[in-house]
């Protein structure tokens, strides 16, 4: 077992779906900005940004499972304290990259701005979902039964809205909320679960229990891996690349936002 060892297809997968999610919103600033009349409030578009944002998240878990498993077994950390800070301080950093984000859109695209998007959450989440990392060993199905329980509460909250936002971090949905990116606490924690627990089952004790060939080495597939290595830096850097792509072009025209 070599502890130092990144598993290829996780990386792969996530650097999947950053292609997947810098070419959706290549589609929705042609949409936004009114450069391209597409319907992106219907048929695969409308669903697109759901799957894609679901494997990150789904990936989020899986991986805090791998970073827990693999700490624990380099003796890495002598308490729970320890354990705790590491994913607090994670989280905290993860949550603040979430606030730029407001306060950018904010600037930006204020009727629309961003309050508590995917960056948010997956800080918050990350925090949250330690007890369920350490209960893993000894609750093997605890993050099965509280995913299940996690998405049906959201799924439930989605049919309402409310006359107060001070819970819509949780899944409480105000009434008139117009936001660009919206990911609560319920349902979307009970997808980090999930992936906790298949992650628990794929690669328990950092070992992976099913047989997959190394294709790491092939180039298409190295590159996959790399954008997934780097995927919180996409994130966070590729909307002002796609929006000043498409001012060079000279079909954007961002004079007003100045």
């Amino acid at each position: 077992m070599n502890l130092k060892e990144r598993f290829w297809e996780v990386d792969f997968l996530r650097g999947l779906a950053v292609i997947l999610m810098i070419a959706y919103h290549f589609i929705f600033d042609l949409s936004f900005f009114g450069i391209y009349p597409l319907n992106i409030f219907s048929g695969l578009l409308w669903f697109l940004p759901s799957i894609i944002a679901g494997i990150f998240i789904f990936l989020v878990g899986v991986s805090l499972y791998l970073s827990y498993t693999r700490a624990e077994l380099l003796g890495i950390y002598s308490s729970g304290r320890d354990f705790f800070f590491k994913y607090l301080k994670r989280g905290l950093w993860i949550f603040s990259l979430g606030l730029v984000i407001t306060l950018a859109t904010w600037i930006f695209i204020r009727a629309e701005f961003i309050v508590f998007g995917i960056l948010h959450f997956i800080g918050l989440a990350i925090i949250l979902q330690y007890p369920f990392l350490k209960s893993n060993r000894n609750h093997k199905y605890l993050n099965l039964a509280a995913g299940l329980v996690f998405i049906v509460a959201g799924i439930y909250l989605a049919g309402f809205t409310f006359n107060f936002d001070w819970l819509l971090w949780l899944g409480f949905i105000p009434q008139n909320l117009v936001t660009v990116d919206y990911f609560p606490l319920l349902p979307w924690l009970g997808v980090v679960s999930l992936g906790i627990f298949v992650g628990s089952i794929l690669y328990k004790d950092y070992r992976r229990k099913f047989a997959l060939p190394d294709l790491s080495s092939y180039p298409p597939i190295e590159t996959f891996c790399f954008l997934g290595r780097h995927s919180l830096v996409i994130y966070f850097i590729h909307q002002p690349i796609l929006i000043t792509l498409l001012y060079i072009l000279g079909v954007l025209d961002i004079s007003y936002l100045f």
